[in-house]
């Protein structure tokens, strides 16, 4: 079974920037669609960045379209959250998420491995 481990969460000034790294161990990640996804205080965990398993492909919501960029590097069995202009209303735990497919695109009810989170603060 696959372990994920996010790092690089912080408290940034409105504006800024973070990246976050989501590594992977246990077993490869090359062969899955990996995501990002947070979830604030009282709302529900949305997926903000997806990536297929060759990398070829992303998705990201229109939140923040733009603003994050998804990358991984199979060799090295990461995944990265580049996180650029970010808001007040960014601020939530992001977690790192695993699907077991190399379909695209897919339904995010497909991932099924999880890391146990990084919070991410912004100030306005």
């Amino acid at each position: 079974q696959v372990q994920l481990v996010e790092s690089g969460g912080g408290l940034v000034q409105a504006g800024g920037s973070l990246r976050l790294s989501c590594a992977a161990s246990g077993r490869t990640v090359s062969r899955s669609v990996m995501g990002w996804f947070r979830q604030a205080p009282g709302k529900e965990r949305a997926l903000v960045a997806s990536i297929s398993y060759s990398g070829s492909s992303t998705f990201y919501p229109d939140s923040v379209k733009g603003r994050f960029t998804i990358s991984r590097d199979n060799a090295k069995n990461t995944v990265f959250l580049q996180m650029n202009s970010l808001k007040p209303e960014d601020t939530a735990v992001y977690y790192c998420a695993a699907a077991p497919t190399t379909g695209w695109p897919i339904d995010v009810r497909l991932f099924r491995a999880w890391g146990q989170g990084t919070q991410v603060t912004v100030s306005s």
